[in-house]
This record gives C-alpha cells, sequence and structure tokens, in this order.
C-alpha cells in the first residue's frame, strides 16, 4: 500500500483533512478535465478548489478515507508538489498564442515536463520557459529556465524564490531547441553529481562557482 507522501498529498493546517493537486502540465488543461475535477470535488466535499503557483488545481480539504477513490475517478496523474525532484514547469502561451513571444515556450516546457516533471534531484527544483525578455514564466526565480529571443534561447540557472531569494545567472546564450535541450540535460547530471541533499542549484553554484560548473559541462 502506497503512503501518503507517494499519493501526492498535502496535509492541511486543520492536521485532519488534505490536499490533492492533479498534474497539469504547464497549466493546459481541457474543458473536460475541468468538469472532471468540479465533479470529483463536489463528490468528496472538498473544501475548496486552489489555482497553485506551479498552474494546477488543487482540491483542498479531503478526507484520508477518500484519497484513493478520489484520484481514481480523477483518472489524471499527480502532481509533484512535495519532495526532493523537479516540481513544476512553468512556461508562458509562447508563439502558439502570444503576439510578443520569440520562440516556442509552450512546445518546450511541454518537452521539459515529459522529461523533468518528478525527477528526484538533490533538492525541490522548478524549471521555466518564457517565450520573451517579459518572462513571464518568471526566469529569474526558476533554478533552470529559458527565455526566448530572436536570436534563440537564453538559459539561466540558479535562480530561486525561498526564504533566501537568489536571482538566476545567465549560463549560456543564443541556443537552438536541440542545444539548450542537450545543456539542461548536462546541468542536471551535474546537479545530481555535485549537489548536496537539500541544496538547491544556486547554493551549489554558490559553493562551486559557476565558471566551475560552465568548464564541467562546456567542456
Amino acid at each position: 500500500m502506497l503512503k501518503l507522501g507517494e499519493k501526492g498529498v498535502v496535509p492541511q493546517r486543520d492536521k485532519k483533512t488534505y490536499a490533492i493537486a492533479p498534474h497539469i502540465p504547464c497549466g493546459v488543461i481541457t474543458p473536460q478535465q475541468l468538469r472532471t475535477i468540479a465533479d470529483v470535488a463536489d463528490k468528496y466535499e472538498a473544501q475548496a478548489l486552489k489555482l497553485t503557483s506551479a498552474s494546477r488545481i488543487a482540491m483542498v480539504g479531503l478526507k484520508e478515507e477518500d484519497i484513493d477513490n478520489a484520484w481514481k475517478d480523477l483518472s489524471l496523474h499527480l502532481g509533484h508538489a512535495v519532495g526532493l525532484c523537479v516540481r513544476s514547469i512553468k512556461a508562458c502561451p509562447g508563439t502558439t498564442f502570444c503576439k510578443l513571444a520569440q520562440q516556442d515556450s509552450l512546445g518546450m516546457g511541454m518537452k521539459l515536463d515529459e522529461i523533468y516533471h518528478g525527477m528526484e534531484l538533490p533538492s525541490k527544483t522548478k524549471m521555466g520557459v518564457s517565450g520573451c525578455t517579459n518572462q513571464c514564466a518568471e526566469n529569474c526565480i526558476k533554478d533552470i529556465s529559458l527565455m526566448g529571443k530572436k536570436s534563440g534561447w537564453t538559459l539561466m540557472v540558479g535562480g530561486n524564490g525561498a526564504s533566501r531569494p537568489r536571482l538566476a545567472e545567465v549560463f549560456a546564450q543564443e541556443l537552438d531547441s536541440d542545444t539548450a535541450l542537450d545543456l539542461i540535460e548536462k546541468i542536471v547530471a551535474f546537479y545530481k553529481e555535485n549537489g548536496k541533499k537539500g541544496e538547491r542549484i544556486g547554493k551549489m553554484i554558490d559553493r562551486l562557482g559557476l565558471d566551475t560548473m560552465k568548464d564541467a559541462i562546456l567542456a
């Protein structure tokens, strides 16, 4: 039997109920999925539905005995909202919808979500993809992010909005999509090998130095 933590549940303040957050890749959801979430919330008398910063819909205030059946009725994968893993990939509408976008941030975000969402790492990790320099995916406070320009992607690393906020730093610029994906794969591998437990990428960079990280990855 799965433990509560493996069921994607978050204990609530009352110490009696729980929240679950189905995975909604890059915040894109169908009308039918919305109807299903609403129906399940009604069926199990959820206290609230909450839009999260990770573009998920958290179902708040469920009883422990209803969690398994709620997941079964939802037929959606759990969103990794807790644990030492890639928690979320946030993406703006990009060239799919936005007139300001320079790159396909939604398409890139979906690729990153497919590869990395839920991947275990030394600490919680958040990614973002913005189609232009307005950075609607909040690149400056993401552990790994891509920002679109006419000349290609700008890859940034080391940001977080935690108790000790840290702004991301530029790792590489003018990248095509394949090169950007390859570099992110190498950054994640470097982080797996060199990051300490509970240490965000930015803290690892502060400890080792950005140039050291670049030299190891770009060599």
